[in-house]
């Protein structure tokens, strides 16, 4: 929200654009395609209303409404529909020169521009699509051995342990695994179930025999959380769509419960009732880099590093890139392919004529 305290006295207001494409302020055009009217009048709560209809996720939400303010901060709190193809274009000048922001992180700075001039304004801006996205760099990702692996692992206790040997055993991105109901766990078939993971897709996962015990126990936890919270008749857990209207009792049963829920209830940040949300991930990611730092490892390593560590240690044991691909989830081999790439850097490289030398 644009606040007094952020923003001064002034208030962003965005005109209504009609569908029959009224005039508009600026030097902008109506799109010619209209999209359903929005019931907010004020520019960032339009936003928000927009991405949900178009089934964004939260994060989404957060990342581009951080964009949109930073574009109106940039431009001294002017009316973003007041604004044209020069002022755009400075915003991301200023990003890329005087930020020196990563292609990617100015990639979704104008994502967000573009979403909003062309979904939320309703504003056609060829110029702004002639910019074009900055041209991104594969990076190789970091991975750390299976001894270095053991090592940040023997940093990290409880709940912390427990999920970052899922990550690494599994291959789950952090907030896949965050979102684990119980009911995506199934101990008869050692497997669990990715629901909507990253592109809306479901996929199957080995669970590993190892953490059968462990995850026994972190579920006996959470009963006990679940079963206060039905004492206290709180109001359950955050269900996908409109399953909480479809069956609104759904959301406090025991089968569609967090696996890693949080110790306390908050604010659901859409809904605004006072919920069980799953443990943080920034929690587990502070915990995670300590670990890293007691290990006395100096590779920038991150929870998501346990992912690229999964792959590339599967490869290594001589399963199938295919196989490793359904795993993770990547639409296209092509991606599970980087992992090849770390490969040639450990024993299976050519190896250097300078091991050949007898001399010193």
């Amino acid at each position: 929200m644009l606040s007094p305290s952020l923003f001064g006295a002034a208030e962003v207001v965005m005109m209504p654009v009609s569908p029959l494409g009224s005039p508009v302020r600026g030097n902008l055009r109506p799109a010619p395609s209209a999209l359903p009217s929005l019931r907010s009048v004020r520019v960032l709560d339009q936003l928000p209303e927009r991405l949900r209809l178009m089934h964004d996720s939260l994060r989404t939400e957060e990342v581009y409404a951080y964009w949109l303010k930073a574009f109106i901060r940039f431009h001294g709190i002017r009316h973003p529909a007041d604004m044209g193809g020069p002022a755009v274009e400075a915003f991301l000048m200023y990003l890329a020169n005087d930020r020196n922001v990563s292609p990617s992180t100015h990639s979704q700075a104008l994502s967000a521009l573009l979403f909003f001039y062309i979904k939320v304004s309703g504003q056609d801006l060829p110029w702004l699509k002639e910019i074009g996205h900055p041209r991104r760099h594969r990076r190789l990702p970091v991975v750390l051995t299976v001894d270095e692996v053991g090592r940040v692992l023997q940093g990290l206790t409880g709940e912390h342990l427990l999920l970052a040997r899922l990550l690494y055993g599994t291959g789950l991105r952090i907030a896949e695994a965050l979102q684990l109901r119980v009911k995506d766990v199934d101990f008869g078939l050692h497997a669990l179930t990715v629901r909507e993971g990253k592109g809306a897709k479901d996929r199957v996962v080995m669970l590993p025999q190892s953490l059968t015990a462990a995850l026994r126990m972190q579920l006996a936890q959470a009963r006990l959380v679940w079963a206060d919270d039905v004492d206290a008749d709180a109001a359950g857990v955050e269900m996908p769509h409109a399953l909480d209207r479809k069956y609104p009792r759904m959301g406090a049963s025991w089968p569609w419960f967090w696996v890693f829920p949080q110790d306390h209830h908050s604010t659901d940040p859409r809904s605004g009732l006072l919920r069980r949300h799953h443990l943080y991930d920034q929690t587990f990611q502070r915990a995670f880099k300590r670990a890293v730092q007691e290990a006395g490892i100096p590779k920038p390593a991150t929870p998501h590093t346990l992912r690229h560590c999964f792959a590339t240690h599967l490869l290594e044991d001589g399963y199938d890139i295919r196989t490793v691909q359904e795993l993770l989830g990547h639409s296209d081999v092509s991606t599970t392919m980087i992992y090849t790439h770390v490969l040639k850097l450990g024993g299976g490289a050519v190896r250097s004529p300078l091991d050949r030398l007898t001399v010193r």
